[in-house]
Parts: C-alpha cells; structure tokens; sequence
C-alpha cells in the first residue's frame, strides 16, 4: 500500500517540470520580446538625435547672423546707451510730439562693446538724426517699432572711419519708450 501513493505522487512531478519548462520558455520569449524591442527603440531615439543634431546644425551654419568665432554657451553682449529724448517730425496734425526712448544694443562680444563705446558720441549722433526723422503716428504701431529697430542696426552698422569694418549689431532692445 505504501508503494501506491508513491506513484501518484510522481505523476504530478513529471508535468510539473514541462510546466517549468514551458514557463521557462515563455519567459526567455518574452525576454527575447523585451531585449528586440529596446534595441529598436534605442536604434530609433539614436538616429532621431543624430538628424535633430544634423538639422540644428546646418540651421547654425545657414543663419547669417552667426559667427565661427562665437561661443553659443557665452551669454549675450549689451551696450546700454544713455536715454534720448528728441523732437518727432510733426504728423499731419501739426502737433509737436516728442520721443524719449532708451535702448541696449547686443553687439558680438566684449571686444566689439569696447570699441562700440570708443565711437559713442559718433553713435549718439547718429542715433539723434535717426530718431528724430521718425512720425509719432508710425513709432506708435508695432510695425512702426520693428521697422525703427531694423533702421537702429543699419545706421549702427555702419563704419565709424574712413574705410573702417562694418560694426556687428545683432540686435536692438528699447527698455524705455514714450511719445507725447
């Protein structure tokens, strides 16, 4: 009678190591699944950076206000100009208007600041023709405030002495702007 149960018994073992082996399968399967996956998601995420990188890149090197010799982890480059305040050219009202503005000019680097300064009473000069050749019913849009930033860099731009290099001017900020 002993030897009876002992059978049974057996019999349970024998499917349970297919079942382990079967789960065992199962589970290398879904490993398999997992690891091809991972690779194909590592493989897609690898080559969608290298063309963002591709694409940043070539937009680098296609903008024309960029420069070889900039550094893009430097912080940008303000001259602050002294406040002006200047009579507007009259509208058709008649009325006279003026215009009290201060503005920052971004320039290059330290070295152009230097020399953007070393011109400044050229620089203010120019600024004072500029600013008071304008109508205070077009400095009062936005696009009247755009175009006067675009006008600022060409006159800036341009030469300080005879046959001198064009400044660099990257860009205008007013910080104050008033009509009255």
């Amino acid at each position: 009678m002993s030897k009876a149960p002992a059978t049974p018994a057996a019999a349970p073992e024998a499917p349970a190591s297919g079942g382990k082996s079967k789960l065992l399968i199962i589970v290398i399967a879904v490993l398999v699944v997992l690891l091809v996956g991972a690779g194909g998601a590592a493989a897609y995420l690898f080559m969608h950076q290298s063309s963002a990188k591709a694409t940043v890149s070539k937009k680098k090197a296609d903008d024309s206000d960029s420069s070889s010799d900039e550094d893009p982890g430097k912080p940008p480059v303000f001259v602050t100009l002294d406040p002006f305040t200047v009579n507007l050219t009259p509208d058709e009202s008649g009325a006279d208007k003026y215009l009290q503005v201060a503005l920052s000019v971004q320039v290059r680097d330290d070295k152009a600041a230097d020399t953007f300064k070393a011109h400044m009473p050229q620089i203010r000069d120019r600024m004072q023709m500029l600013l008071s050749a304008q109508k205070a019913s077009v400095l009062l849009t936005t696009d009247g405030k755009e175009a006067l930033k675009k006008s600022i860099i060409d006159t800036l731009s341009q030469p300080y002495e005879e046959d001198g290099p064009h400044m660099k001017i990257k860009g205008v900020a007013f910080t104050s702007f008033i009509i009255q």
